[in-house]
């Protein structure tokens, strides 16, 4: 009698429990179905916007990097790579060094190299102004990088009596005093700055070429690199010796050098004069 009365009490438990499970059943449908409608939802915005996306990232080539590439492949893919990724023991890399290193390196004529030397010589140039900004365009718009401001006469607002300051602290200790420049070691050397643009100044201090040190906007403002090329090209450039013989403007080396034998040579003509009237 006690296990027939357990048998029902079961039975009824069980007819009890039935709704609650398909409940729980019907809980665990509906997530599913709405996890693969979010998964569907997921997958046709990515569809729609995805293209969008990657066509932004890799934007088309204006008409000036165009042809600055068709130029890169000819003059330059030999030693900087295909993709400007540069070649081991021939040329660096040039993802990221902007238009302004481009502007500095070309139109001084020391790119191309005609061979590997201890520093790039300045040269004639080899390209012309407008292949000149071809270039420097392929290579901003492959890794981005500094840029120089538009125009030719980059120190026209400049401060000569600022600029002359901010050249004594942070160039004249490589080009000198005078802007002649002067010997570094294994055989690099700081450039004579007599022949150089405003445009080549400000793209040097921009990219810091051969051992020269980058003086970015952080370091020096735009308004103190135009005080700097006003000081060099006004100053620097125009200014006259008025002590005469130059000697080069190599500063009190070659100035002692030429006083030490001048006084020398006096000194021995002196005394054999004495010596003869004596």
């Amino acid at each position: 009698m006690t296990s027939d009365n357990d048998r029902r009490r079961g039975l009824r438990a069980r007819l009890r429990g039935r709704p609650g499970a398909r409940s729980r059943g019907r809980r665990r449908l509906g997530a599913a179905v709405r996890l693969v409608a979010a998964l569907m939802l997921a997958g046709g915005a990515y569809a729609v916007f995805a293209p969008g996306a990657q066509a932004q990232d890799n934007p088309p080539m204006s008409a000036a990097a165009a042809e600055g590439k068709a130029l890169f492949d000819v003059s330059c893919v030999t030693c900087h790579g295909r993709n400007a990724q540069g070649v081991e023991g021939r040329g660096p890399s040039l993802i990221g060094v902007g238009a302004a290193s481009v502007e500095f390196q070309v139109s001084s004529g020391r790119m191309p190299m005609a061979r590997q030397e201890a520093q790039a010589a300045r040269k004639p140039e080899v390209f012309d102004r407008d292949q000149i900004d071809q270039l420097a365009a392929y290579i901003q718009e492959l890794g981005g990088g500094p840029i120089v401001p538009a125009g030719d006469n980059l120190h026209e607002d400049g401060n000569v009596a600022i600029g002359g300051e901010l050249y004594r602290i942070n160039c004249s200790q490589c080009h000198a005093f005078s802007g002649g420049g002067g010997a570094l070691s294994s055989g690099k050397y700081a450039p004579s700055l007599a022949p150089a643009t405003d445009r080549q100044i400000y793209a040097a201090m921009l990219s810091g070429p051969q051992n020269m040190p980058v003086f970015g906007d952080n370091q020096i403002t735009p308004e103190q690199k135009a005080d700097i090329i006003a000081y060099i090209q006004q100053t620097l450039k125009q200014d006259g010796d008025p002590g005469g013989f130059n000697l080069g403007r190599y500063g009190p080396s070659t100035e002692g050098v030429a006083i030490f034998l001048v006084g020398i040579v006096a000194l021995v003509f002196a005394s054999l004069w004495i010596a003869g009237k004596s």
